[in-house]
């Protein structure tokens, strides 16, 4: 048992003074040497530079119904934190967003229960507003259509 301990020590000073694997194949990777220099990648001058803005590239029916789906779900969303599907519906068309336009995602799980978050779209030309209701908060952002000729992948009414 005497040996046990300078051979444990000895094994693990001489483990920290490994050299590094070795890495076998094809492309092989190469990492610095501990006395390298690491050169610093520099940050963007501010954030988003050189991003085009999406508002920028917008309609100005796009902008007007984004404006007003974002005015309608926070109008609901200050009444009822998680509305249910036919009444965010109502909402938009009430807001005058055509009902022939709008995908709404369920309100209620399949077992019954308050569904996360509630989505809505309503479709224009080659984009689709979408907007979200979650525990009362409203966000709305502009993406484009699908493949398929809609907003959302999946089921909706």
């Amino acid at each position: 048992m005497l040996l046990a301990g300078p051979l444990l020590v000895a094994g693990l000073v001489a483990g920290c003074s490994a050299p590094a694997p070795v890495v076998s194949g094809s492309n092989p990777i190469s990492l610095p040497s501990p006395s390298s220099p690491v050169t610093p990648v520099p940050a963007p001058a501010s954030p988003g530079a050189g991003i085009p803005s999406a508002s920028a590239s917008l309609s100005p029916s796009t902008v007007s119904l984004k404006q007003t789906m974002e005015s309608a779900l926070k109008t609901l969303a200050a009444a009822t934190p998680k509305p249910a599907q036919e009444a965010l519906r109502s909402q938009l068309v009430s807001a005058g967003i055509p009902a022939s336009t709008l995908e709404v995602s369920a309100s209620k799980t399949p077992t019954g229960l308050d569904a996360d978050a509630i989505e809505a779209a309503a479709k224009l030309d080659k984009d689709c507003v979408m907007g979200e209701i979650r525990d009362g908060q409203v966000s709305v952002s502009v993406l484009p259509v699908l493949a398929s000729g809609k907003c959302f992948v999946g089921d909706s009414r």
